[in-house]
């Protein structure tokens, strides 16, 4: 049976067996962050079902946004775009940026994912059209901490965030679900 075989088998299961509908439960499901808070950080797997309960939030608490790395590379790429939504169409009033220890992209390089793409099949043409970006972004990520910061300031200085939106800094342990704090978004 495949992946997705068993996730439509497994979402059968789970729809029969659980109230979720408003008619069901008298409970209101909405769409709008309840705590007005996005939450942007890493897609590594050690964080499904585990940095949210160590942070307190529930389901519809907050808006969370993931990519590989926690990373910003531009000023209006998809988690900047994502973010302006979540600020001006969601309520979003604060931002907490989430990195983690052991985060693999860190130990990754440009010429190692253009290598693995190239084995893949992927053409050399295709490649050259992500390269630079591949390059800027892979081949200066080393340091989970620094890069927070870094995405931290990038967030904070786009024209298109207000400035009275916190943005906070953390560092999440994958194996033991502690949080520290890098920057404090209320002081400035």
């Amino acid at each position: 049976m495949s992946v997705l075989e068993q996730m439509l088998m497994v979402n059968k299961s789970f729809v029969a067996n659980t109230l979720l509908t408003h008619e069901q439960t008298g409970v209101n499901v909405g769409k709008l962050p309840k705590r007005n808070l996005a939450v942007f950080t890493c897609m590594d797997t050690r964080l499904v079902d585990f940095l949210e309960p160590a942070l307190g939030l529930r389901r519809e608490d907050a808006v969370v946004i993931k990519n590989a790395g926690n990373s910003v590379t531009g000023p209006f790429e998809a988690t900047i775009r994502s973010l302006v939504i979540a600020i001006y169409e969601l309520g979003v009033q604060e931002i907490i940026v989430i990195g983690h220890e052991d985060c693999g992209v860190a130990h990754s390089s440009a010429d190692l994912v253009i290598n693995k793409m190239l084995a893949r099949g992927i053409s050399r043409d295709a490649i050259k059209m992500i390269k630079d970006d591949l390059e800027v972004w892979l081949d200066t990520f080393h340091h989970p901490h620094d890069n927070v910061r870094q995405v931290v300031e990038k967030i904070k200085n786009n024209p298109l965030i207000p400035a009275d939106v916190p943005i906070h800094g953390l560092m999440f342990d994958p194996h033991t679900g502690e949080v520290s704090v890098l920057v404090n978004g209320y002081e400035k």
